[in-house]
């Protein structure tokens, strides 16, 4: 077996005989192997697994009892909302869950009253909907770039609230995300993207301007905390820099506001981080201000 000089690696025969995790720490130890990255992901890869069979039975549940379930995922650019959406969707049926993420406004949608287009994506009866971004770009991502104006802003921020006391009355579960990173964790994750040819897709020379408007982006985002975080429609900050711990604790919330059938099978704690999923208040210590 070739060996990297001067590096301490399992042989063949190793491989061969380690059959459990227990076995792969034993032989490391042994072999003087540093595998707890390894072991770091294994352990993510395992909760992931456990999480997702849940959600498989909360659909299912949805489904049989036809309950209607819109998730919003919002946060800065580069804050992790699409990794996370694919890993609550990732194992659930495409015929009984939707991802929405919807383009900039054709003209004839921008005579249209702004929420028409997003009440065309609600979900069905037996659905859960993901929104990659929704309603809540005219509160902070329009404002910031000029994409509207101060009578729109403003319109909205009057009647966003009231829209979503039509859905809770409707019986419309309704859960809010915010994703918080650190102005540093953003600009890292800009920089990985034009490095990674698979996700320079992703960058965009707008998202330069992220960076320079950050206290402005600040500002709108407190401003929508402070007026549309409601008893009926709460925003949970999904407060971490850490990407994978974001996925899981967003699941687990997720999961944790439902009763349904099955729920606890795969013996995962479905309790929710409280250190990472933070109900906003006014005096919560937030890492993107």
């Amino acid at each position: 077996m070739y060996q990297i000089p001067n590096k301490k690696s399992f042989s063949e025969k190793d491989f061969q005989q380690i059959k459990t995790r227990k076995e792969l720490v034993k032989t490391a130890k042994a072999r003087g192997v540093d595998i707890s990255d390894a072991l770091t992901n294994f352990q993510y890869l395992e909760e992931l697994t456990q999480l997702q069979s849940e959600m498989v039975n909360l659909q299912q549940w949805v489904a049989q009892h036809q309950y209607r379930v819109a998730v919003i995922f919002e946060g800065r650019d580069a804050s992790g909302k699409g990794g996370a959406i694919k890993r609550f969707k990732e194992h659930l049926n495409p015929r009984s869950s939707r991802v929405v993420a919807l383009s900039k406004p054709t003209p004839v949608e921008q005579g249209q009253w702004y929420f028409r287009r997003y009440i065309k994506q609600l979900p069905n009866p037996g659905e859960l909907v993901f929104f990659d971004r929704s309603w809540y770009n005219r509160a902070v991502v329009e404002p910031v770039m000029g994409f509207c104006s101060k009578e729109q802003y403003q319109k909205f921020m009057v009647q966003v609230s009231e829209f979503e006391h039509l859905l809770y009355e409707d019986n419309v579960k309704l859960i809010k995300f915010w994703f918080s990173i650190s102005k540093e964790e953003q600009k890292k994750r800009f920089e990985s993207r034009l490095n990674n040819p698979l996700k320079q897709w992703k960058f965009s020379p707008v998202d330069l301007k992220r960076q320079e408007l950050w206290n402005d982006y600040t500002h709108y985002k407190e401003q929508m905390f402070s007026k549309t975080h409601t008893n009926f429609s709460p925003w949970m900050i999904v407060k971490t820099n850490q990407k994978r711990e974001a996925r899981l604790e967003s699941i687990r919330y997720l999961l944790s506001q439902f009763d349904y059938d099955g729920k606890g099978e795969s013996g995962i704690s479905l309790y929710p981080d409280p250190n990472v999923m933070v109900r906003y208040h006014r005096s919560a210590t937030q890492i993107d201000i």
